[in-house]
């Protein structure tokens, strides 16, 4: 395929996630109420009261949980898109790890979402519980569903990277011998990663997803060297 046709493709790749996207947006917005319903439960007791303080903030509030949600769902058609993107220059038997890949890719982001909904009302009360003695806090409601759904896609993301290593271990680029001779330097990317993709300066989730990225490194590090020694 020349250049010209190779950027049809990719257009016609993005198009398919962002269509993906909107139908998965509309579906969320109409599931708005009832996700945020589902997001004020990680309150901690006594903490369950939202304020907002600008008339349309309900509205965006209700606009972004579309978009996060239209996004979630479309994790396997994005993944999908991506790997057929680079399918022509895979082998036959690499290309039959597609629908592998997809599940445990689609499986392994809905366990991070959970992980990351666990974590939440830990989080929340250590952050509450750094308040200065006589200072009230008041939740607003476009903040707290921003750190709610910033951590829970912190997560969902995090678990991607053994399906990452795995596919770039099945197409030659990475090897057992090479990540672990770098182990240092992907404990660094892991931690430096945790301390970006959590909000609010939490070190609590940090240093939870920082655990959990490192257990997923090791157990698909012993993955690779079956594959890739």
């Amino acid at each position: 395929m020349s250049l010209l046709e190779h950027l049809e493709e990719l257009r016609g790749r993005i198009i398919v996630i962002a269509v993906s996207i909107v139908l998965g947006g509309i579906a969320g917005f109409f599931l708005s109420e009832q996700i945020i319903a589902i997001l004020r439960a990680a309150l901690p007791e006594g903490q369950d009261t939202l304020i907002q303080i600008s008339v349309g903030e309900s509205l965006a509030v209700r606009l972004r949980v579309a978009l996060y949600v239209g996004v979630a769902i479309s994790v396997p058609v994005i993944l999908y898109q991506v790997w057929r993107f680079v399918t022509p220059g895979l082998t036959r038997r690499e290309r039959r790890l597609i629908w592998p890949m997809l599940v445990g890719a689609s499986v392994l982001f809905a366990i991070g979402i959970g992980l990351g909904y666990f974590v939440i009302p830990y989080a929340l009360d250590f952050l509450l519980g750094l308040a200065l003695p006589g200072v009230e806090t008041q939740l607003r409601l476009s903040e707290y569903v921003s750190f709610v759904s910033t951590v829970m896609l912190a997560f969902g993301l995090a678990f991607q990277f053994p399906v990452l290593l795995l596919l770039l271990a099945r197409v030659g680029i990475l090897n057992y011998r090479f990540l672990s001779s770098r182990r240092r330097w992907a404990i660094l990317a892991i931690v430096l990663f945790a301390i970006v993709a959590t909000p609010g300066g939490d070190p609590l989730s940090s240093m939870v997803l920082s655990l959990v990225m490192y257990a997923l490194f090791e157990a698909t590090l012993q993955l690779i060297r079956k594959i890739r020694p």
